[in-house]
């Protein structure tokens, strides 16, 4: 689809549907791990309104959970949100004329299947006055659904029968965006290079696995394009 093309906020809410099959029972997940820790469950369901990441909110409740110190489990979420950053820059180029209070909402906003829904949607700035409508239509649609699936995690607490097998759902989500990222021979090879880093490396402390995944795979997918042109 041309990126000329005029599109709505109800646009990117469509976007995210397929993706929200494994978004829901991720929240579940999270409700139901957080509610049967030892946080303070007022702490750990406010954290889906506060920081709004799942994989940064499981590693919260896993490293208090079992005895960490507060500046670990903050350490350990930024690292694993530093990615953003990378979201973020590359927004940039949409964003740039948005006033100040949108900027702030879509920050918040910010997650891995929003922002890849939306660049993928608008893979250039040229013409894309609409992008912010439709990253806002995904974003908000994943966050009203992580909001409600936490909750209903903690309500059912215990309840959720292990046979659900609800663990899927985190690999499945990331697998899902894999496939909407990779659209040619460098970004596939970034996500290969990346991938084995980040498993080599996944007994680094603090998650800094990811980290070393997240770099290689920018390096390789930078140096293929290179190589490709």
């Amino acid at each position: 689809m041309d990126d000329t093309t005029d599109t709505t906020w109800l646009d990117g809410a469509r976007s995210v549907l397929p993706i929200l099959i494994g978004v829901a029972p991720f929240g579940l997940i999270f409700g139901v791990t957080a509610v049967n820790s030892d946080v303070p469950n007022l702490a750990a369901w406010a954290s889906s309104f506060i920081i709004f990441a799942g994989a940064a909110q499981l590693s919260i409740i896993e490293v208090l959970g079992t005895g960490g110190a507060a500046i670990v489990a903050i350490f350990t979420a930024i690292v694993i949100n530093s990615r953003h950053l990378m979201y973020s820059a590359d927004m940039g180029r949409y964003t740039a004329t948005e006033p100040m209070w949108r900027k702030v909402v879509m920050a918040y906003l910010l997650t891995d299947q929003a922002y890849l829904i939306s660049s993928h949607r608008f893979p250039t700035p040229r013409a894309s006055a609409s992008f912010s409508s439709f990253y806002l239509g995904a974003a908000l649609t994943l966050w009203v659904t992580w909001q409600i699936t936490t909750t209903a995690g903690f309500v059912l607490g215990a309840s959720v029968p292990e046979s659900w097998s609800l663990e899927f759902a985190i690999p499945l989500v990331f697998l899902a965006l894999l496939v909407v990222a990779v659209k040619d021979r460098p970004g596939l090879v970034a996500a290969v290079t990346g991938g084995l880093v980040a498993l080599v490396a996944i007994g680094l402390p603090y998650h800094l696995g990811l980290m070393a995944g997240a770099l290689a795979g920018i390096a390789a997918g930078v140096a293929s394009e290179r190589w490709t042109q």
